[in-house]
């Protein structure tokens, strides 16, 4: 029996990341950057107001708010006359002179000889003229040219995963397309006499197809481009022809209901000349009979997985999700693990990894993780319970027995709500 960690090493060796390309940039979201992206203009392009206000010279304002009075005891008023207005995206240039001021838009250009912008709070708002309450420095509420980047500053790294912020950098400084690493191709394939698709009804003996929907969105969660092939027929040549199909439009190929006894005999009949294919038995539960290769002339690594939902998914977390997250070139592929408390006793099957299904909590006042497993008492082959789970409880093969408030190790699974 091989270890897991045996069994992902051989895994992770066959990743394969598809090769760079370059896509638009609204197409580049959630992608790994695989440049440098050079910015080749400085941003912001001009001298910019960064609050609606007035433009104004700094040296103009500097006794504003100041209790300065004549000499009959009366207080001096700070004002200025409002000789313009600049509106984001004028191209008509102005020229401010001394002891005035333009009323400006955020984003708008700034006057030649102004170095600072007056928000409307410190002033009255007026039109024709402004009251100062508050001075301001030099500098100050202005965006300077190339504030944010300049030329040939590095605006998005290779190796940045493409955001929402990243993609608009990218905007920022006109770039319309990325060379990114894209979305490994992953196609699915579910096999079983017993499988009819979910627009039909289930005659006697007969069951949904559930693996090829649970699997596909699954690796379309880990990031993958899927191809979900649905039920396809255990006959060797229209199997073959299938696969030899998919293999050559995917990085990677996932099988359900191929493992186990005369099953997988003809499945690795069947694929017998695309590659070396073999069935093993994974210190791991559930779903410790798994098939593994790599197939055709790419050696495509290829898997076959149980037919039961949960190990069929169970395996896929722990075996094929780090190969999508290795090939779209992500540097921490496993999911994160924290330490928690159990809330219930476990007990897990000696001389296999377990991987309980459970719902990760936090104490409030705390801040102490807590779980709670899920399916336990024999009903480890129920979906409701998976699809009521937010982690994983990871148990050492040497562990059998678990009591309430030991530590344990929990596996996030993706994010609920």
């Amino acid at each position: 029996m091989r270890s897991v960690e045996d069994q992902q090493i051989k895994v992770t060796a066959a990743a394969v990341a598809p090769r760079p390309v370059r896509v638009a940039i609204s197409e580049a979201q959630g992608l790994l950057c695989a440049e440098d992206v050079v910015t080749e203009r400085p941003l912001p392009g001009f001298d910019q107001a960064a609050i609606d206000g007035y433009a104004v010279r700094s040296v103009d304002v500097q006794g504003a708010g100041a209790d300065i009075r004549t000499e009959d005891g009366d207080p001096i008023e700070l004002t200025l006359p409002v000789v313009g207005e600049v509106a984001a995206g004028s191209r008509q240039p102005i020229r401010l002179q001394p002891r005035q001021s333009v009323r400006i838009d955020t984003g708008a250009p700034l006057p030649t000889l102004a170095d600072a912008v007056l928000p409307l709070d410190f002033t009255d708002g007026g039109r024709a003229r402004i009251k100062i309450y508050e001075p301001v420095r030099s500098g100050d509420y202005v965006r300077r040219i190339g504030d944010d980047v300049q030329p040939g500053d590095i605006a998005v790294r290779a190796g940045t995963i493409i955001g929402a912020a990243q993609v608009g950098l990218l905007a920022a400084v006109g770039r319309d397309k990325v060379l990114v690493h894209p979305r490994p191709r992953l196609s699915v394939i579910s096999i079983g006499g017993e499988l009819v698709d979910i627009d039909r009804t289930p005659g006697p003996g007969q069951v949904y197809d559930v693996n090829s929907y649970a699997l596909a969105a699954a690796a379309r969660d880990a990031g993958a481009d899927v191809n979900r092939v649905g039920i396809v027929s255990a006959d060797p040549k229209r199997l073959r022809d299938v696969v030899e199909g998919q293999l050559v439009r995917s990085e990677v190929v996932v099988i359900a209901g191929a493992v186990g006894g005369w099953a997988s005999e003809q499945i690795r009949e069947a694929l017998e000349g695309l590659g070396e294919l073999t069935i093993d038995r994974v210190a791991m539960h559930p779903g410790s009979v798994q098939g593994f290769g790599r197939l055709g002339r790419d050696e495509v690594p290829t898997f076959l997985l149980p037919s039961n939902p949960v190990g069929a998914l169970v395996v896929f977390e722990i075996m094929v999700r780090p190969l999508i997250r290795i090939a779209l070139g992500r540097r921490h592929p496993m999911r994160r693990v924290v330490r928690a408390r159990t809330i219930m006793p476990i007990t897990s099957m000696e001389g296999r990894r377990g991987y309980l299904r459970a719902q990760l909590m936090r104490d409030e006042q705390t801040g102490e993780y807590l779980v709670q497993p899920l399916g336990v008492n024999g009903s480890s082959h129920l979906l409701s319970t998976l699809a009521e789970a937010n982690s994983l409880i990871v148990i050492d093969p040497e562990v059998t027995d678990i009591r309430t408030g030991d530590e344990v190790q929990v596996a996030f699974l993706a994010q609920r709500g």
